[in-house]
């Protein structure tokens, strides 16, 4: 850990959050980041809720000892299976000062805006989608929309192995399409529920109705996070900003390096193979 150094955390099961972390810091140029990539466990989609919660507070706590003051979890699964046992059970033990925060909340209060008809689609990996968070958040907010939910268990793997441009892609991309929409045909707005999918943005567009209203979560997380600084000016000052960012990987450095350069534009990253436990 660095002296003095206060980076905003960023955390997810593979690369898919760096997809966040790029509009995060097209948001906040300044600011000083450290992201997680727990990239030899991943992926998380698929893992059970107290194994994805147990991976998710080392994770989290070893940010804090990056000396992080606010952690986002960058990754929906982690987003809906632990985010409220951390924030509500251990935070107040570790430090009460520090926050974590997610991705689904800022992504659900978008689509108020968004849909005209109140029919909403999710797409997203099969762990998202077996907790329940979307209509769960949905509910809470805006009672009356419908919500119909697909899995796509494909897709992540499509991008992580860099198929995401393939005709076996546009494949999967298509049949999980028609599949959400053979649900509720009236769908006018459709979340992308995983940070992988921005890869995938231009077949999934090429796939669905061009009345079809995509949220891609991005700019939405961190037009929140931005927001969320602005109105806790205590945190903001808490930031250290120099405009840096590493990158902590369980995977070897060199790997990393080479799949993140799919999500980055940036080439030349500072990368450090790190053990959670």
């Amino acid at each position: 850990m660095h002296d003095c150094a206060s980076p905003i955390g960023v955390f997810d099961s593979g690369y898919g959050g760096l997809t966040i972390l790029q509009k995060i810091r097209q948001h906040e140029p300044d600011c000083d980041y450290v992201y997680l990539g727990d990239n030899a466990r991943t992926p998380y989609g698929s893992r059970s809720f107290e194994i994805v919660y147990q991976f998710t507070l080392q994770a989290v706590r070893r940010l804090f000892e990056e000396g992080c003051p606010i952690v986002i979890l960058a990754c929906n699964t982690a987003s809906a299976k632990a985010l409220r046992t951390i924030q509500q059970c251990d935070l107040p033990g570790i430090d009460p000062t520090r926050r974590v925060l997610g991705v689904i909340r800022p992504t659900v209060e978008a689509i108020g805006s968004v849909t005209r008809n109140h029919h909403v689609g999710v797409l997203a990996t099969q762990g998202t989608i077996a907790s329940n968070s979307y209509p769960l958040e949905i509910a809470k907010l805006y009672p009356h929309i419908r919500v119909s939910s697909q899995a796509c268990p494909m897709w992540v793997p499509l991008v992580e192995n860099h198929e995401h441009q393939s005709l076996g892609a546009s494949y999967f991309v298509k049949k999980y399409i028609d599949e959400l929409l053979q649900q509720d045909p009236d769908i006018d707005t459709v979340v992308l529920g995983c940070t992988h999918y921005p890869l995938l943005y231009g077949e999934i567009r090429r796939f669905m109705p061009s009345h079809i209203q995509i949220i891609a979560q991005g700019d939405y997380v961190a037009h929140s996070l931005s927001d969320y600084l602005h109105r806790h000016q205590d945190m903001h000052e808490r930031i250290s900003r120099q405009g840096s960012c590493r990158f902590l990987t369980t995977e070897q450095a060199d790997r990393f390096r080479s799949s993140a350069n799919l999500f980055l534009s940036d080439s030349t990253i500072n990368v450090e193979t790190i053990t959670l436990q």
